[in-house]
């Protein structure tokens, strides 16, 4: 079976959602460690992902009657089932592994652990189409 066309726009925007995720874990586990700046970064990805999602892969969805904040705030809410696999894998992987750069494999592995939950998620709650209500 082909994935849609729908579901490979959502893997490249989590592509870029995950460059957004090390960049900032990277840049604040100095100050917050290992599992408060994935906190953070988890939230800026998802943000990132948010605003990427809404102009690129569900854009008729935009057509709802939801603001974008309240969109944005949907979004967040819809997204914690992927983010406690997501964070388990992160955690497991610093636990589990020891390599250099494990912390970005477990970013990486925790992607991968919550994306079909996300998608589904994401275009059946907060980016429902007009035909899908």
């Amino acid at each position: 079976m082909k994935p849609s066309p729908q579901f490979l726009r959502f893997c490249m925007v989590g592509i870029i959602g995950l460059g957004v995720d090390l960049a900032v874990l990277y840049a604040s586990a100095w100050a917050l460690g290992w599992y408060g700046a994935r906190v953070l970064s988890f939230i800026a990805a998802a943000t990132a992902t948010w605003w990427l999602n809404r102009r690129f892969t569900f854009q008729a969805g935009v057509t709802d009657t939801a603001s974008a904040v309240q969109q944005y705030l949907r979004y967040m809410v819809s997204m914690l089932g992927g983010a406690v696999l997501n964070y388990s894998a992160y955690v497991a992987t610093l636990h589990w592994i020891d390599l250099p750069g494990k912390a970005a494999l477990g970013v990486a592995l925790g992607s991968c652990a919550g994306l079909l939950s996300n998608y589904l998620t994401a275009r059946h709650l907060v980016f429902k189409q007009k035909h899908q209500a």
